[in-house]
């Protein structure tokens, strides 16, 4: 996701390689989305704005801890959020709330996509 993000700016910059960025640190990073798995279906019946906000919310505290944590233990961040104007410390942009809302959701439609999937198999396996 962040490769597809990163090389689509460097398309907005006119630049038609498409380079994307990433940091080996990403992985466990957004390995940590497993955990929005009980959280999906905890929220399956409520409202798309509360479930979207809510995986905003999740996302930017993870964004906010883990670069916290990067930053004491390591001395720097894969992310630099520091000159930009919707900032906070340089952990997390406000200003990519939406981008936020949008994966929240599309990681709640895979969840159940995957659930959805699984238990089909698991049904026509015992057929």
């Amino acid at each position: 996701m962040e490769i597809i993000w990163t090389g689509l700016q460097s398309l907005m910059q006119r630049d038609v390689k498409l380079i994307g960025r990433t940091s080996i640190w990403m992985f466990p990073i957004y390995g940590l989305t497993v955990f929005f798995e009980p959280l999906c279906a905890k929220l399956k019946q409520r409202h798309i704005a509360f479930r979207g906000g809510v995986y905003t919310i999740c996302i930017f505290i993870i964004e906010f801890v883990t670069g916290s944590l990067l930053k004491k233990l390591l001395g720097v961040c894969p992310w630099d959020y520091g000159k930009r104007r919707f900032s906070v410390k340089g952990l997390i942009r406000l200003d990519y709330a939406p981008a936020w809302f949008t994966a929240g959701l599309i990681f709640e439609s895979l969840y159940h996509f995957l659930v959805k999937s699984s238990m089909g198999e698991s049904k026509s396996s015992f057929s």
